[in-house]
């Protein structure tokens, strides 16, 4: 078997930044895989295509979806790219840079499959077969194992990331009473051809919920600040 110069070490950056983040239970095979690239290349196959599904099968689960036992991991990858958000949440609704990125996740798609063919065919421990087989050499080894990485480093960074920004609270307009009536004092209803007329304030906050959002933060803020005013006044 050639097997890859001893110098050449391989770190798995991308699944050791998901080890540090808390996926502690990976941690054993991150190391084998390291170590099989150069010392055992049909096992390297076989754990590059465990740890990807390990790695999905822990995304699905924290984000509160249900798992099956007998799912493959081509169907584990599909569900963990559906259910987190890849993009960046100020270009959610660009649907250039979704068309861009969704090829960008079907070139991923492709190389799970890829990783999960060669184990089946080389893997140190996949199917048996009747006749001896060559095996695959180092550098085949490390290009399953940098591909493996590659996809764990992205998606473990991304479902991460998403859990630890801040949720925005959910508005409910019929809460917001007397802020509506604060929009509403200011602005003239809105009149569409022969239909009853609007509430600005309504309106507002059906069409652009963020600048709804942006006018509530500004009003409660001078709200603070006049009653802050009047404390003084009164201690004064």
């Amino acid at each position: 078997m050639a097997l890859l110069p001893q110098e050449s070490v391989f770190v798995m950056h991308g699944a050791r930044v998901a080890v540090a983040g808390g996926l502690l239970h990976i941690e054993e095979q991150v190391k084998a895989l390291e170590l099989a690239v150069v010392e055992n290349t049909g096992l390297a196959f076989d754990l590059a295509k465990t740890l990807i599904e390990s790695v999905c099968r822990t995304i699905i689960k924290e984000r509160g979806n249900i798992l099956d036992k007998d799912d493959d991991l081509p169907k584990l990858f599909k569900t963990a790219s559906f259910i987190v958000p890849f993009l960046p949440v100020s270009l959610a609704s660009d649907a250039a840079a979704r068309k861009s990125l969704q090829q960008t996740l079907s070139g991923l798609n492709t190389a799970v499959q890829g990783v999960c063919e060669l184990r089946n065919a080389f893997g140190f421990a996949s199917h048996g077969s009747a006749e001896p087989r060559p095996p695959m050499e180092g550098v085949q080894a490390l290009l399953v194992a940098q591909a493996a990485d590659a996809i764990i480093g992205f998606l473990y960074r991304v479902h991460s990331q998403d859990l630890a920004r801040p949720r925005t609270v959910a508005l409910n307009y019929a809460d917001r009473s007397d802020f509506n009536d604060w929009i509403d004092d200011q602005t003239e209803p809105v009149q569409i051809l022969t239909l009853p007329p609007y509430r600005a304030s309504e309106v507002l906050f059906n069409v652009d919920q963020e600048a709804y959002r942006d006018l509530l933060s500004q009003y409660k803020t001078e709200d603070e600040t006049d009653v802050q005013a009047e404390q003084v006044g009164e201690v004064a």
